[in-house]
């Protein structure tokens, strides 16, 4: 009768929590187009269909939706955890067994990771299943819950390896969440240098690019903007998605130059150069370091707060949910469920930062190439390809967007053709 209230009462909050998501997704218009835009290569009207602007305005309206329901539906497994006994009980039980002491902080993070794995599933495969009817991914059922099984393997080993560090950590007392931050530095480049190299190629294929007299180019550009590269890789995703992409990652060594082959199938050179000269200028402009930097100031931030935070809780709440110091292994929930909040609430500024590093790079580019030649029909196609509301709503915008909008990136272009005296295509 307990576990039946307690899943009521979080039934009913998440139900709350949606209805204002939709009243917010309902009352906001897609693809708003402000009178001075009207009838512009920015009007979404003059690139998408008839059909495209209905289908765009429902996608949006549903990723919107499953993105703001995301949050409460995170924070609501964890609380249930906490407060429905599962986490205490978990650690009752693997403490009174005859596991070996070093298998059971893995087998206790396996179960909290299962089970908030497990209950978050609805929303990921409901993602899924939109995109997939929408044309946007392309990837079959099959291969889509074998990147799942990937990411629950790797996040699950991470999370071991993390938090059995962290206990140890926790556990000698002190400012333990400055001495955490200070292990969480090396740790964060090293994430960023192997993600390229090591994580990337487990999920997708890498070759060379497919067309060498356009890899030529792309590398004279790239010489150009006197970035130290020898090759252009190709990534082969149209399996997966419809969507264009194209990206700079990596640090030092592990430096990548990457072009989707949905780019190569869907834009011609021009655009293509459009979109390599905009990752270039990430690299010149030193954003990849920046990034870091970033990673590794809001961490000392989210743990020096989140540190704080998670002393109150405790004291407050630590007896009612069996966690009796900072150390205990049954912290987890509590822990992820601050990280989850902390993030959230972090939310506007990082994306402020990120849109304004993706307007400077767009800008970079068209100095690089020293045209707007494709820069206008590129945005267009990408915003096509994956059915993109070109002009967000004030919220959404706050929350969700990494890049400046379509809308934004098409007047930029066409204000420095017009400044060049080109006809904006």
């Amino acid at each position: 009768m307990f576990i039946v209230l307690r899943l009521r009462k979080y039934g009913l909050w998440l139900a709350a929590c949606a209805a204002i998501i939709l009243l917010y997704v309902w009352y906001t218009s897609p693809n708003a187009v402000p009178d001075a835009y009207k009838g512009s290569a920015a009007d979404p009207s003059l690139f998408y269909t008839a059909d495209q602007l209905r289908e765009s305005a429902t996608l949006n309206a549903i990723r919107n939706g499953i993105f703001f329901l995301s949050w409460p539906w995170q924070w609501a497994i964890y609380l249930f955890l906490l407060t429905g006994g599962w986490s205490r009980a978990w650690k009752a039980r693997i403490e009174s067994s005859r596991l070996p002491a070093l298998m059971r902080l893995p087998f206790y993070v396996l179960l909290v990771y299962a089970a908030s794995t497990l209950l978050y599933l609805p929303l990921k495969i409901a993602s899924y299943s939109v995109s997939r009817s929408y044309g946007i991914s392309t990837q079959t059922a099959g291969s889509w819950l074998e990147d799942r099984g990937l990411d629950f393997a790797i996040g699950y080993a991470t999370m071991v390896t993390v938090y059995a560090v962290a206990r140890w950590i926790m556990s000698r007392g002190g400012r333990w969440w400055l001495r955490l931050w200070l292990l969480s530095v090396p740790f964060t480049l090293f994430m960023m240098y192997v993600q390229p190299v090591v994580i990337d190629p487990l999920y997708d294929k890498f070759g060379e690019l497919s067309d060498p007299a356009l890899e030529s180019a792309i590398l004279d550009l790239a010489g150009k903007a006197d970035i130290p590269a020898d090759r252009v890789y190709e990534a082969h995703m149209s399996a997966k998605t419809n969507a264009i992409n194209a990206y700079v990652s990596g640090i030092g060594g592990s430096l990548r130059i990457v072009l989707w082959d949905t780019a190569l199938a869907r834009l011609d050179q021009p655009e293509i150069m459009q979109i390599m000269a905009h990752e270039m200028g990430h690299y010149v402009k030193h954003h990849l370091e920046w990034s870091a930097v970033g990673a590794i100031g809001s961490s000392f931030v989210l743990l020096w707060i989140g540190g704080g935070i998670f002393g109150v809780v405790l004291r407050t709440k630590g007896k009612a949910w069996g966690i009796e110091r900072v150390s205990d292994m049954n912290a987890l929930p509590l822990i992820l469920l601050l990280l989850s909040a902390l993030n959230f609430a972090a939310l506007p500024v990082s994306n402020a930062v990120s849109r304004h590093a993706e307007a400077a790079a767009d800008r970079y580019a068209l100095e690089l190439l020293g045209t707007a030649d494709g820069a206008v029909t590129m945005h267009q196609k990408l915003a096509v390809a994956a059915l993109s509301d070109v002009n967000p709503p004030l919220l959404v915008k706050w929350l969700r967007s990494t890049h400046p909008s379509d809308m934004a990136r098409i007047v930029q272009a066409e204000r420095y053709a017009s400044e060049h005296g080109e006809a904006a295509r």
